[in-house]
């Protein structure tokens, strides 16, 4: 059975929040989705976007920043609501507000996100643009999150971002 079979629908905290996001606004938004009706109608995802980064451990390992204190737990309750948590990072080494990207980090941000219990993750190109820049070097990189994604066991959807560059969804 496909992951995704339609354009999975939700709600994203970009075009509202941008950086200023939290764990409280993100748990009044499932909460909203819910009593709206929203999650009945079929809008199953809350999409945390750039801004959610902390920083890495001396093990290379990625943290949220003090304002999510615990993603396992966030998402634990997205996901008691009967909704799925989608979270936001970048093949390179910044994030496009200049947040940890994964750069040198793909296949350990990829068992961290599937630890925390992250349903949707969102691939965005941002600063990854000067390390991929043909079609090889993007396909690659993609292609090294997606089976990253698979090697966890988790069903996590994998939204590429590259800004229609390359055809990499071929």
């Amino acid at each position: 059975k496909p992951l995704a079979p339609t354009p999975p629908m939700g709600w994203s905290s970009w075009n509202k929040f941008a950086t200023d996001i939290d764990d409280r606004t993100i748990r009044q938004i499932a909460d909203a989705m819910v009593s709206s009706g929203l999650r009945d109608a079929g809008y199953l995802y809350v999409n945390i976007d750039d801004g959610w980064q902390g920083e890495r451990d001396a093990a290379g390992e990625i943290h949220p920043n003090a304002r999510f204190p615990d993603m396992k737990a966030l998402a634990d309750y997205v996901h008691s609501r009967g909704l799925k948590l989608g979270l936001y990072t970048s093949p390179g080494p910044k994030s496009c507000a200049g947040f940890e990207g994964a750069y040198g980090h793909v296949e350990q941000d990829a068992k961290t996100f599937a630890a925390w219990g992250v349903d949707y993750l969102k691939y965005d190109l941002c600063s990854g643009e000067a390390f991929y820049n043909t079609p090889e070097t993007v396909y690659a990189t993609y292609q090294q999150m997606g089976e990253a994604i698979n090697a966890t066991g988790r069903d996590i959807v994998f939204s590429m971002c590259q800004y229609g560059r390359f055809d990499v969804g071929s």
